[in-house]
């Protein structure tokens, strides 16, 4: 039979006492997410340039958006390369990130995939607007191509197979 150790009665009222005598710590407060987090994630995710330049000013400044505990992370164009032939497509793929993990985080995925593609694919036709014709016609063809693949085969990661 295993013999427990005993502490002393006054160890143990001093432990207590102690402990009451200790100035109260704060308990760390849990803030609520702003209640405009959905309409926040909606207007950052659309296909017009005025969104794509929202979601760009508040990813350069996240910390002014920490309250809002949006998902960030990215893996830019995943297997995919982010500068294909040249294009710049990595910030494009990064807000497309966003707008994945943001919506499944908040149970809108569904409803919201097929914007989010064709605002991926807006992002990449603007960058490829910068190019004269014959390169901007290569650099479409790339677009439309990404898009394609997003559109047919883009899922949430935690669906990802």
């Amino acid at each position: 039979m295993r013999r427990r150790p005993t502490v002393p009665l006054a160890c143990a009222l001093a432990a207590c006492l102690l402990t009451l005598a200790s100035p109260a710590r704060a308990t760390p407060t849990v803030r609520a997410v702003p209640a405009d987090k959905p309409l926040v994630l909606d207007r950052w995710t659309r296909t017009g340039a005025a969104s794509h330049d929202a979601w760009a000013a508040a990813r350069a400044d996240r910390a002014s958006w920490a309250a809002y505990a949006f998902d960030w992370s990215t893996d830019h164009c995943t297997t995919s390369p982010d500068n294909p032939f040249g294009f710049p497509f990595r910030t494009a793929c990064a807000r497309h990130d966003f707008g994945y993990r943001n919506h499944k985080a908040a149970d809108s995925f569904e409803a919201a995939k097929s914007r989010l593609d064709d605002a991926f694919h807006a992002d990449l036709r603007r960058v490829c607007a910068r190019y004269a014709p014959v390169k901007k016609a290569s650099c479409d063809a790339t677009a439309r191509t990404y898009y394609e693949a997003v559109h047919a085969f883009g899922v949430p990661l935690d669906r990802a197979g």
